[in-house]
């Protein structure tokens, strides 16, 4: 299976079924009342975690992931059937975007193991609701929600404590598969890994932690070519950043120009990256010339003078001789302990269910509806309010009132030639309207 952690797709949530119009059609019943009934709900997208999955590979190929509609009413005060949820499964660490904005819409990290992205449509009321004293044939039902779309992006973010990042060949890879369980391949390559692998780092006597070989640098970096929005973005998430570097030049590069390299590919991607915690793993300290250290010419020292007045920690080590190595995990536990708990989790910029409702947004129509012989008021914000409202309260009536008024309903009722005593219908209710 392919590593994929980014996906471009379409998701729809159900319609809801219209409401059923129909009457009571029964021997020795001339003049049966109203029986349609209400349409199902639509169904909803809903995005879950499954520990089982570490890449949107299922999302590769296919554009779009559509939930099913609700049935229409029927008759007999028959329900139409449910449309089923849409489940999507995705890895821990998932982030999810609206595609135009790039806004968050939910982070599938930490405690947020679940969540509705789209709610689907609700079902329509059959006309048996519709019946009332002054109206007791009714002749119309309410039809279901429209599906709401959305283009999403996902995106991949591993969870790690610790992040290893540096160019291919340094020995990340070795380091990881020394110190954890992780069993990643190595060789001496001089391409990048292409996939994040993790790994557990357990420490007697102090607290382990999630160490992440995140794919390095590219051949080529030293032309121009960088790291990319591909791999930087599974370091978001961690801690403490292991900047690892061949201190002996054996790639017959230069480890300071390495680090230099690194960290413009770090701040050029987002410079909270450079706010993170940084040591630098000074590798293959065993290939390095005994005559060299301690002179000028000795390379770590050549990091420490320019680094450590900066803020960084600098570990000389050997991932072949494990030098160093243990000192390091030791510092780097320590560290963690002083940090804030839990990984990062990126908080919702978006609500779809908001946001769609207002892009949707129609002024509220009012007419006369000569076959109900009913005013008829409409438009998506009065269905909204109607869904939070209470109107069996005197407060949910008074708010009622305030908002036919605020949004002009009175006024184009009485434009209508509107009486007392005539019915107003509001969706599922209908009133009688007084001056």
């Amino acid at each position: 299976m392919a590593f994929v952690d980014k996906a471009r797709v379409f998701i729809q949530s159900g319609r809801g079924g219209n409401g059923h119009i129909s009457f009571r059609r029964e021997k020795f019943v001339p003049a049966g009342g109203p029986d349609g009934g209400d349409g199902g709900d639509g169904g909803s997208v809903i995005f879950v975690v499954d520990e089982g999955q570490n890449t949107l590979e299922d999302y590769r190929h296919a554009s779009k992931f559509s939930a099913p509609n609700g049935e229409d009413g029927k008759g007999r005060n028959m329900t139409g059937r449910r449309g089923e949820d849409l489940i999507l499964k995705v890895p821990e660490g998932t982030l999810i975007r609206e595609a135009s904005s790039g806004r968050v819409i939910t982070d599938l990290s930490g405690d947020n193991r679940r969540c509705v992205i789209l709610k689907g449509g609700r079902g329509g009321k059959g006309n048996q609701h519709f019946a009332s004293s002054t109206m007791q044939a009714p002749k119309f039902a309410e039809p279901g929600g429209e599906a709401k779309t959305l283009e999403i992006l996902m995106e991949l973010k591993v969870i790690a404590d610790v992040g290893l990042v540096g160019f291919p060949s340094v020995g990340k890879s070795t380091l990881l598969s020394i110190v954890s369980n992780a069993k990643p391949k190595i060789a001496a390559y001089h391409f990048t890994t292409l996939t994040p692998m993790l790994g557990v780092v357990d420490l007697p006597d102090a607290h382990g932690f999630v160490m992440a070989d995140i794919p390095g640098l590219i051949e080529g970096a030293a032309d121009g070519a960088g790291l990319g929005d591909e791999f930087l973005q599974h370091i978001e998430r961690c801690k403490i950043l292991i900047h690892m570097v061949d201190a002996s030049g054996s790639e017959g590069r230069d480890p300071l120009e390495d680090i230099e390299k690194i960290n413009h590919e770090l701040e050029k991607y987002s410079i909270d990256l450079m706010k993170k915690k940084i040591i630098i793993a000074a590798n293959k300290m065993d290939l390095i010339p005994a005559d060299l250290l301690g002179t000028e010419l000795d390379p770590v020292l050549r990091i420490r003078e320019k680094y450590e007045p900066l803020g960084y920690q600098i570990f000389p080590i050997s991932t072949a001789t494990r030098q160093g190595v243990r000192e390091m995990l030791y510092t780097i536990s320590s560290e963690l302990d002083r940090l804030p708990k839990g990984a990062t989790v990126y908080a919702s910029e978006y609500d779809p269910e908001t946001e769609l409702a207002a892009q949707s947004e129609a002024p509220v129509t009012v007419s006369y509806d000569e076959d109900s012989g009913m005013y008829v008021v409409e438009g998506p914000g009065v269905e909204r309010m109607l869904d939070r409202t209470n109107l069996e309260t005197e407060k949910g009536l008074a708010f009622l009132q305030k908002f036919v008024e605020e949004r002009g309903i009175n006024d184009r009722l009485k434009e209508l030639g509107i009486h007392e005593g005539d019915i107003v219908r509001l969706y599922g209710h209908t009133f009688e309207y007084y001056e």
